[in-house]
């Protein structure tokens, strides 16, 4: 009942195939970058920072740059400045005159009504690492600043695992959906709907492994992990599935609901009739389906007629013009030996099939 096509599923698909591949491999270089330059340059830092030592008194360190010592200087608060507020925290710039004279600020986390202590006149101890202030000590407590470089490598981390992994598997994900269409023409099997799902599981779960740990080696220890597990899920659910499914009859069974108002809904009509329609609605009522480009459904009506019998529900075939996506089911029909195609959200075809008034011969089948 399916529209006669020439060329295999797989040629037809090769360009969408070739792009989705040459997307993942540039997913993969930029990874490769982000883990090997802005991750690797953070930890770098972060490392320094946490080794560093105090100044000795003339601001050196034996052995070692002057900006690369911990510089301690007295200071006093003058104010806190407007609290900037984020998605998800807040931060507030705080003003303070160094016992030199010399006037700066420095950022902090959250808001200076959480923290008494930053009261003009307070006395503080600011330190300065590589010409910026990383922390101020209170009387009782340390405030580290927006330039504190500790956990700095999180963002590039967690972009480049995810975006590394995304792209290994958008490109495995291709070559099964390519083995695939060799042997099936549905476009939504299983078999690339569980490589999907496997794959945005790893994909979020690396984005995520750095700010679930305390360290980049552990992150990238909890991804490696997390492969073999979501693998064995995969397939674990794979081996269900292919003793519950078959591709042999792929029938869907629908039971009618016919209609008895008048609906609109998204839906098209294809083949070689005269009523067919890309407007992309159609009209369904009581003896009554239509297809129109009218969003109200009330003109350009081109009605079904009698003469459309229904055959099956199925889903989506890589062979069906416009290529329906995955929350459309397709209706094959005859009208005098002619294919028809009916293609609408599954929500909507019991109405479809409803206003079709569809025989016990007819019926969709349970396979």
């Amino acid at each position: 009942m399916t529209p006669a096509k020439t060329d295999p599923p797989i040629r037809s698909s090769r360009t969408a195939i070739l792009g989705a591949s040459v997307f993942g491999l540039l997913c993969v270089l930029v990874a490769t970058w982000l883990l090997l330059v802005p991750t690797r340059g953070a930890l770098d830092e972060e490392r320094a920072f946490r080794s560093a030592v105090g100044c000795a008194s003339d601001g050196s360190v034996p052995g070692a740059r002057g900006d690369d010592c911990l510089r301690t200087v007295e200071a006093r608060i003058d104010r806190a400045g407007r609290v900037e507020r984020g998605r998800k925290t807040a931060r507030f710039w705080l003003y303070v005159t160094e016992a030199d004279g010399t006037s700066t600020r420095t950022r902090l986390p959250g808001s200076p009504d959480e923290h008494p202590v930053t009261r003009p006149g307070t006395r503080v101890d600011v330190t300065y690492w590589r010409d910026r202030i990383r922390y101020v000590d209170f009387e009782s407590t340390r405030r580290y600043t927006n330039a504190d470089p500790r956990g700095d490598y999180r963002l590039p981390c967690a972009f480049g695992l995810g975006l590394g992994l995304y792209g290994l598997l958008l490109t495995s994900g291709v070559y099964v959906a390519a083995r695939r269409s060799r042997t099936s023409v549905r476009a939504f099997s299983w078999q690339v709907n569980l490589t999907v799902a496997g794959a945005l599981c790893l994909t979020a779960l690396a984005a995520a492994a750095p700010w679930l740990t305390d360290s980049a080696g552990s992150a990238f220890r909890l991804v490696g992990l997390s492969v073999p597990v979501v693998l064995a899920a995969c397939w674990t659910t794979a081996l269900l599935l292919r003793r519950r499914r078959s591709d042999g009859d792929d029938t869907i069974a629908v039971t009618p609901s016919a209609p008895t108002t008048e609906h609109c809904f998204p839906g098209t009509v294809l083949g070689d009739i005269p009523y067919a329609g890309a407007g992309g609605y159609l009209v369904a009522g009581p003896a009554l389906l239509a297809s129109t480009p009218d969003p109200t459904g009330t003109a350009f009506r081109r009605e079904v007629p009698s003469t459309l019998t229904p055959v099956r529900v199925r889903p989506p075939y890589l062979t069906d013009p416009g290529r329906p996506d995955h929350h459309c089911w397709v209706l094959e029909c005859e009208d005098g030996g002619v294919p028809v195609l009916i293609i609408t959200r599954k929500k909507t075809m019991p109405r479809v099939l409803g206003a079709l008034r569809p025989t016990p011969s007819t019926a969709p089948r349970q396979p």
